[in-house]
């Protein structure tokens, strides 16, 4: 992928670390400016606007916001045009994730849940959309593969996820010409830090996954990277999975 990024500012919610961050350095590599977003990671977001501003000086910068706050949209997009005088890419990477089995499931899971993965996102859509619009930009929302396939335990996330997805593909009606809506489905990219996935399921997900071995954050980086620049791509989400997605 040669086609130039420079002079456009992207985005990244939840940018900070893990895929968000690798979004985030994939972009800046392909010539964009990067607004990191981040709410409690402050040290990490740092660290990673000094690593680019290195490579190439201002070009770089980091913003705190909780997403499911009134105000968040607008603060995010005025913070990109504020640093970079624009917005063309809005990657929606923040989520959360954790199990809620039915019969436990409360109203703060629902917010949570659905308030990061769903409810966020559109917000913020919209409130990006006339910017994008008048530079024919692109959002990209992280989705996941348990949108359409969903995950015993975590029925509250799948919900939100699979809201994401129809999000995604009403959207690029909604906001095309001018805007292009796609998403990239993750397979197993990155366990969760807090163990949630043990051993014996690991090694299950990955021996149901034709491509038997786990993937890393750079290669949904590389999918993000390409649907911010192919121009006639739009309402499509790609799983990016080893093929998991097929097998289960």
């Amino acid at each position: 992928m040669t086609e130039s990024l420079a002079g456009r500012c992207a985005l990244v919610t939840g940018g900070a670390r893990r895929l968000g961050a690798a979004i985030a350095r994939r972009l800046h590599s392909g010539g964009a400016n990067v607004l990191i977003h981040y709410r409690d990671s402050e040290a990490d977001a740092t660290a990673l606007v000094g690593e680019l501003n290195a490579m190439r000086a201002k070009s770089a910068a980091k913003v705190k916001a909780e997403l499911l706050a009134p105000i968040a949209p607008r603060a995010l997009v005025s913070a990109a045009k504020d640093a970079f005088g624009r917005l063309d890419i809005l990657v929606n990477n923040a989520s959360s994730f954790f199990p809620v089995p039915m019969g436990q499931i409360e109203s703060s899971h629902w917010e949570e849940l659905v308030g990061s993965n769903l409810r966020a996102p559109l917000f913020i859509c919209q409130q990006a959309a006339p910017d994008l619009a008048q530079h024919e930009g692109c959002i990209v929302n992280i989705v996941d593969i348990h949108a359409e396939r969903p995950l015993k335990g975590y029925p509250v996330y799948s919900i939100a996820k699979a809201g994401l997805a129809a999000m995604t593909r009403a959207l690029a009606v909604e906001l095309g010409p001018r805007v292009r809506v796609n998403g990239v489905a993750p397979g197993a990219i990155a366990w969760p830090e807090d163990g949630q996935f043990d051993p014996v399921e690991r090694e299950r997900i990955v021996a149901t996954t034709p491509l038997a071995r786990v993937g890393g954050p750079d290669d949904i980086a590389q999918a993000v990277h390409f649907l911010a620049i192919a121009p006639y791509v739009t309402g499509q989400i790609i799983a990016v999975d080893g093929g998991r997605s097929i097998f289960i």
